[in-house]
């Protein structure tokens, strides 16, 4: 095992920043060539085959959380984290049948839109405000951060801050070229990724195997995880006890995987409302498919369901492969087994060259995130505040060069955020630390995005007190209702635990955070409908369906059933 980069790690990388940037470079000078428009810079409309579209999708969604925080998770829980991937499958799906023929029927461009065109401007302003914030001080800091302690535990621990303007830097590249840059050369990005990452996780299962002495083969390593940590291979975990415990007793781990991914629950409850929210009521995400007609778009988001199928085999079982080399002795360099450390280590043992091309599947998943998620910050900002409050009769030239400055404006917030950790992401964990801070607004988000959708008689009234209901409710459950309700009620069960943090041993009293954001949107939906029905039986700005609007072509219900049957032989594998 070695640290950083030898001759023939670096000209790989050094390859993949050439293809990258010299394909990124010749998209933008066929786009010039074209009259430049805020449709064209923000959208890429009508220019992005289904491929492209399913590529994106996955190259902004794949990034240092999943890489780091997800192999963490992998580390730490097992294989129940598959639950964010496998079930995204399943939400894509709904979201190609049901979701898509309302947005492009309406020619929605982006969500604030969406709010406007369905409920009025004021709930469209506060929801732009939410996300703006959501994006640059949740997604882009943590992604940043996360992706810069990997990188730099992978050359050898002094490069943190120079690996965080380095990224910035390659991804504002990409993102100033628009839409049209990003999806074609996410598909690169995406190639590198699933390439990269596969090549990581097989060297991984034949170092187990190795290790174990069973043959060297990545099938032998994957029977020797099985084997070596069969607790690891369970999607469902059991409720523990409401015992008291203390740091170093097995009982205190089991409840914090728990309360992390609460069993059966979970399925009950977060997980549809994370899911639909983050796939369908997403700028950062349905930005993608909004440019195009709606067969580019189904297959587009539907191929993107098959390679969610395919993600935990690269993301998740390195950590599970980590933890059991870390048990058995042979990953000393992770210390106290700090769990957003597990991939990090394990591109240690990679050889010459396999860990240049490790190196660049990681930077392709952070850029690829970083890029997506400043273009939607650019968008919404400009489309949807610059243009309608600020500066009205702005022309498609000034409005690009806005869109511009915002995003090198919001990368640069971001840097100075993850400069010192200021939001204390490594401290929660990474990949926790997106899901539930992202969940305080996903239950109210979701709750007026379906209604909106698929009930005529939802007012924007009901909408306003469905997003303030919504945040109130989840900060209740998350901060407030234990002490006041108690530990265990018809609602919820909290369990107390100790972590570590920063050296110090902490006592915490907490609920699942999924099982929050369940109750948190059936009583926000329940607020919504009386609210809803003080008003006429119909609401003015109600969408109409049309007859045969959400009819699928043979070609996709081939492909929805492929996937579930895929899904459901998973799931009775590893119930």
């Amino acid at each position: 095992m070695s640290n950083g980069l030898s001759t023939s790690d670096l000209i790989v990388f050094l390859v993949y920043i050439a293809i990258v940037g010299g394909y990124g470079y010749w998209i933008y000078s066929k786009k010039k060539k074209l009259t430049a428009d805020t449709k064209d810079f923000f959208l890429a409309e009508g220019s992005l085959a289904w491929w492209a579209i399913g590529a994106s999708l996955i190259a902004s969604n794949i990034s240092a959380e999943q890489f780091i925080g997800m192999s963490g998770d992998g580390y730490f829980v097992g294989i129940a984290v598959s639950v964010y991937e496998w079930f995204a499958a399943i939400v894509l799906i709904i979201i190609a049948v049901w979701f898509m023929p309302i947005y492009l029927k309406n020619k929605i461009f982006t969500m604030p839109q969406f709010l406007k065109m369905r409920y009025n401007e004021s709930v469209a302003l506060i929801m732009t405000v939410f996300w703006l914030f959501l994006y640059i001080f949740v997604n882009l800091t943590s992604i940043l951060y996360l992706g810069s302690v990997a990188i730099n535990g992978l050359l050898g621990g002094q490069y943190l801050h120079l690996i965080m303007i380095v990224l910035m830097l390659f991804a504002l590249i990409i993102t100033l070229g628009g839409m049209k840059v990003i999806g074609y050369t996410d598909v690169i990005q995406v190639a590198v990724l699933i390439i990269g990452g596969l090549a990581t996780t097989y060297l991984a299962l034949t170092i187990v195997s190795d290790k174990f002495g069973t043959g060297g083969t990545a099938l032998a390593g994957f029977l020797d995880l099985m084997k070596q940590a069969p607790e690891h291979f369970h999607m469902i975990q059991a409720k523990p006890a409401l015992t008291t415990t203390t740091i170093d007793q097995p009982e205190n781990l089991e409840i914090q995987k728990y309360v992390i991914l609460p069993g059966i629950m979970m399925y009950l409850a977060g997980q549809w409302i994370l899911g639909l929210n983050y796939w369908g009521c997403n700028q950062y995400i349905t930005q993608r498919a909004l440019g195009a007609d709606l067969k580019t778009a189904r297959t587009g988001i539907l191929f993107a369901a098959f390679l969610k199928i395919l993600m935990p085999v690269i993301v998740m079982l390195p950590g599970i492969a980590a933890y059991v080399l870390y048990k058995n002795g042979h990953l000393p360099q992770m210390g106290a087994g700090n769990k957003d450390g597990a991939y990090s280590a394990i591109l240690g043992f990679l050889p010459s060259g396999l860990k240049g091309l490790s190196l660049a599947a990681l930077t392709a998943a952070i850029v690829a995130s970083l890029a997506g998620k400043a273009n939607s910050i650019s968008t919404i900002f400009t489309l949807d505040i610059f243009k309608k409050y600020i500066n009205k009769d702005a022309d498609e030239k000034k409005l690009i060069w806005t869109g511009r400055l915002a995003i090198v404006a919001s990368m640069i917030v971001a840097v100075i955020f993850t400069w010192n950790d200021t939001l204390g992401i490594g401290g929660e964990g990474g990949f926790t630390f997106i899901q539930k801070y992202t969940g305080f607004i996903s239950p109210g988000v979701f709750a007026i995005f379906l209604l909106g959708m698929f009930w005529k008689r939802t007012t924007a009234s009901a909408a306003l007190v469905g997003i303030l209901t919504g945040f109130l409710l989840s900060v209740f459950f998350n901060s407030y209702a234990v002490s006041i309700f108690g530990k265990e009620t018809l609602l919820y069960t909290a369990f107390e635990y100790q972590k570590m943090d920063n050296g110090v041993v902490k006592t915490l009293t907490e609920i699942p955070f999924l099982i929050n954001m369940g109750w948190s949107f059936f009583f926000t939906v329940a607020v919504m409908g009386v609210v809803s029905l003080a008003g006429p039986k119909i609401n003015e700005k109600a969408f109409i369906f049309e007859k045969g609007m959400f009819k699928l072509e043979p070609r996709t219900i081939i492909m929805i059933v492929a996937a579930l049957m895929i899904l459901a032989a998973l799931y009775v594998r590893f119930w």
